[in-house]
């Protein structure tokens, strides 16, 4: 029993680590203010975080990650360089 318990920990704790690790690079673009966006997210500064939040205001929830095109400075190669890093849920 004491063994079964000590394998359950274990394996709830590299389950934790796992998800806090993927969370801490993911960003959904749908909730995150521009700090957490800018931090996250390769090439995109401040400026371009605050530019996708006012898209964001203006037009609703992005229905897909390919809609940050759509937004001034957001380019193919700022999707590319964040492909798995963006999340629209």
């Amino acid at each position: 029993m004491k063994n079964l318990l000590k394998s359950l920990t274990l394996a709830i704790s590299v389950l934790m680590a796992s998800f806090s690790w993927a969370s801490a690079n993911e960003v959904n673009i749908n909730t995150a203010d521009a700090v957490t966006i800018a931090e996250v997210l390769t090439g995109v500064g401040e400026a371009k975080a605050k530019a996708i939040i006012a898209y964001r205001d203006e037009h609703g929830d992005f229905t897909s990650i390919e809609q940050l095109l759509e937004v001034k400075g957001i380019g193919e190669g700022t999707l590319n360089k964040n492909e798995g890093k963006i999340v629209v849920k």
